[in-house]
């Protein structure tokens, strides 16, 4: 950034000396990016988080619904039952005691990191006993070849997952600093090397090769490519364990140099190997039917900005093939690399010709007009079979100006924010931004895994690449008069400092402890700078900042002179603004500063003009939270629930019963789910189609059950845009129900309960109703009674699509089964 600063001096008849101090900024300002303000000020739209499957897999958790367990019966002391995993929820399981078959009555929550959870074995090892619950106790007369039966085919929860240090970690968490993996090298897909993991980003690995100690010589990859295999999978599969053979890698080191590294490596990695867990994602790969002298058409693998024609030059066996980048010119350097059936970005012929987009015309052809005929005949090769090109269609829900993450093709380490230019069938076009030098729209594969969704690197601590935003203004810092000792501050739209006394009351709204963190003062310069900045650090200083925006929108005079600045908060991961009108002038900052204090509860002198040393004029330090008697002896405390206390009146307000809501708020990690149900316990369900954005569903319950307060932090159901999920069972007394008298006319007798009614059930009863149109969308989602008891008016828009006229016309239908249900079966 750069400053000049001028400075002029003026001496008067008084011998007055007037020092003008200005600020003149000029820069191209790296503003702190954020992705949800960028994205709501521009109107722009982020690519679906689903759309990038790569991403989806590595948030998975590394338990499995279907795997066996052992845990502690509750209700009999050191006995132990086989398990059975439900479905998970980061590192929350459902499980279900064996010998209960589809019954959900008994399903419970635990956390893998508090419980006594051990795989499969670990009883006859420790001579533990084996008992069912009590409550199935006579369910079987041989519970051992009950087990025999259970246990066969079945897979056991890892130990290494359920005790030491990878306990409770997700998939990609396992892979750690140090790890040793093989990577198949690039060139000749029989040889392996060993690489060494030296960092982990969200999976997405930085790796050197062992032997080579040079940075320059790193490679990214994501956890899932098909190039990485664990230590000794070369050897299994009677493969060959070399050295790379790339850009003369092989050359920098003697072979006995190479081997004694291996031996070394290995050595360490036996000592903490990584789990094979790791690669049970990885995508089985597909036979390919290409033959030597095909020709078809690629990105190029070396500047992935256009697509040109290359050959098949080579078939290793039924997996994979060499590719070259077609070159006429005797002096060519051919660019070579190896694919397989599904590898991405290789595309048959005429694909650029059908998507009207431009093919590079191969070095050392004659022809000004590349057409794919003449070449075809010139050549004399034939052209690989559109059979060859499974999906060359498919977009993955990505479209044309989306947003999203993306690598640097030409610097792998480096992220950047990236625009989609153009989608044609599955090639997206990318315009990468903050680059300093402008390169053009790199070409990517939706299948790539060198694109990620908006907040990635975010999430995973990454540097991110982003736009750059000019900035250029003149700034007052600082205009005074200097009368020997004394400063007076020049100008009526200038204040002096203001400062923030710490040890005043801090009121309801704001931390006393985040208060402490703030500077001592703010200031000298212009009041609405000044105040602006002061605000926004009393809102970041709040417990709920947008609350303390509702409040400071409410302070105002008609006799102020008044500016309207945007002030913003930000709180558990949503954005919130608010426009406020600041004072302008010197004379009328400390009544602001005043009524500001006032409205937040707070004492006078928290913030202002006014220095608070040792104690408070206001005796501000006696008063507690919860009681500030200095506005009208109204009683302050914590904000009520819309109603406050009159004035003098010094009882109690009565507590408020809480209202069960659901929260919507955007999540970022998915989580492994299989669609049970229970009854006691709240728990996550699967629709069909994963293709939609996930959301996490926080219920908040009443306080009526303490078995209920006992679950609220497990309490998490995901669901999905535009899909309904069968979500967490009900109980009973805590169903979501309007409580709101219906009309007799109105009111609905069931046959049966809705807790029990099938899709077909529900779609039956919709469409006797007048929102019968409604109940294909039922039976797609495969909503069912307990589903569709969960229903509320936001859900049914935001999850079902619906405009706000048939929304509350189906919620009415929703609530008359709700309300029939709490009548007939509730109790």
């Amino acid at each position: 950034m750069k400053n000049q600063f001028a400075s002029v001096k003026m001496n008067g008849n008084e011998g007055l000396e007037k020092v003008l101090q200005t600020s003149i900024l000029v820069s191209e300002e790296e503003v702190d990016f954020n992705w949800e303000e960028y994205l709501e000020e521009t109107g722009a739209t982020a690519a679906p988080h689903t759309s990038f499957r790569h991403v989806e897999l590595s948030l998975q958790s590394s338990f499995q619904p279907g795997m066996k367990l052992e845990v502690a019966n509750k209700g009999s002391l050191d006995t132990y039952w086989v398990a059975t995993i439900i479905t998970t929820c980061g590192q929350l399981l459902l499980l279900r005691y064996c010998g209960y078959g589809d019954d959900r009555k008994a399903d419970f929550w635990c956390d893998v990191m508090t419980a006594e959870l051990h795989p499969v074995g670990w009883c006859a090892q420790n001579n533990k006993t084996l008992q069912p619950p009590e409550a199935i106790k006579e369910k079987y007369s041989d519970w051992t070849e009950f087990l025999i039966k259970e246990l066969t085919g079945s897979r056991t929860a890892p130990a290494n997952l359920l005790e030491g240090p990878l306990r409770g970690k997700n998939t990609v968490d396992l892979i750690v600093v140090g790890c040793i993996l093989e990577v198949r090298d690039a060139f000749e897909p029989s040889v392996y090397w060993a690489a060494r993991v030296q960092c982990n980003v969200g999976g997405r690995l930085c790796l050197s090769y062992v032997g080579l100690n040079d940075s320059s010589d790193d490679m990214w990859m994501f956890y899932l490519d098909t190039r990485l295999r664990p230590l000794g999978w070369a050897k299994e599969n009677n493969l060959s364990l070399k050295p790379p053979t790339g850009e003369n890698l092989c050359d920098l080191r003697s072979s006995s140099e190479w081997t004694e590294a291996l031996d070394e490596a290995t050595a360490e990695a036996l000592k903490s190997p990584l789990p094979l867990e790791v690669f049970k994602d990885h995508a089985d790969l597909s036979t390919h039917s290409f033959r030597a002298g095909m020709k078809l058409e690629m990105v190029s693998p070396k500047e992935p900005f256009h697509i040109c024609p290359v050959s098949v030059t080579k078939v290793y066996n039924e997996y994979y093939f060499q590719i070259k980048v077609d070159d006429l010119t005797a002096e060519a350097t051919p660019t070579r690399v190896v694919c397989h059936a599904d590898s991405p970005s290789i595309l048959p012929v005429q694909w650029c010709l059908k998507n009207g987009v431009g093919l590079e015309r191969p070095q050392g052809f004659e022809s000004q007009d590349f057409d794919w005929a003449d070449y075809l005949k010139h050549t004399g090769a034939e052209a690989a079979s559109d059979m060859c090109f499974p999906n060359a269609s498919q977009s993955r829900g990505f479209c044309k100006d989306m947003w999203l993450e993306a690598v640097n093709p030409l610097q792998p380490s480096e992220l950047c924010v990236a625009r989609i230019t153009q989608v044609k069938g599955r090639l997206l076009w990318l315009r990468l931004e903050g680059l300093t030098k402008p390169q053009p729209d790199c070409i990517v594969d939706v299948e790539s895994m060198n694109i990620f969704p908006v907040g990635w690197c975010e999430a995973n601590g990454y540097p991110l690449t982003h736009l750059l935003k000019t900035v250029c203004e003149c700034q007052v810092l600082m205009v005074s008069y200097t009368v020997g000792q004394k400063s007076l501050v020049n100008g009526k739209y200038c204040c002096s400092q203001l400062f923030v006394n710490h040890r005043c009351f801090s009121g309801p709204y704001l931390n006393k402890g985040r208060i402490a963190e703030l500077p001592k003062a703010v200031g000298p310069g212009k009041c609405a700078v000044v105040l602006k900045e002061i605000l926004t650090m009393l809102i970041n200083s709040a417990y709920k900042p947008g609350r303390v925006l509702r409040e400071l929108q409410m302070v105002e005079d008609p006799q102020w002179n008044c500016q309207e600045e945007t002030l913003k908060a930000k709180y558990k991961g949503k954005s919130y603004r608010s426009t406020m009108r600041i004072v302008r002038t010197a004379d009328q900052v400390l009544q602001f500063c005043r009524r500001v204090c006032e409205r937040l509860q707070c004492c006078p002198n928290l913030f202002g003009p006014t220095i608070v040393s040792d104690k408070c004029p206001e005796n501000c330090f006696s008063q507690t939270k919860t009681k500030y008697t200095y506005y009208k002896k109204r009683k302050v405390g914590r904000p009520s629930l819309g109603e406050n206390a009159q004035d003098g009146d010094m009882t109690k307000p009565a507590r408020r019963r809480k209202k069960r809501k659901a929260i919507f708020v955007q999540k970022k990690r998915r989580t492994s789910i299989v669609g049970y149900h229970t009854t006691e316990s709240p728990q996550v369900c699967q629709t069909k189609n994963t293709h939609s954005e996930i959301f996490t569903c926080i219920s908040l319950v009443t306080p009526e059950s303490k078995q209920m307060q006992a679950h609220i932090k497990v309490q998490k159901c995901i669901c999905f845009q535009q899909q309904i999920l069968c979500m967490c069972a009900l109980n009973m007394k805590c169903c979501i129900i309007s409580t709101e008298r219906f009309e007799e006319e109105d009111r609905l007798v069931l046959e049966t309960n809705p807790l029990e009614w099938s899709v077909s059930d529900v779609v039956d009863f919709i469409t006797s109703t007048d929102c019968a149109s409604l109940a294909k969308i039922f039976q797609e989602q495969d909503i069912d009674g307990q589903a569709l008891l969960l229903l509320t008016l936001p859900t049914v828009q935001e999850c079902m699509d619906l405009k706000l006229g048939p929304a509350i016309k189906l919620c009415h239908q929703i609530e008359r089964v709700k309300v029939a249900f709490y009548s007939q079966f509730a109790n």
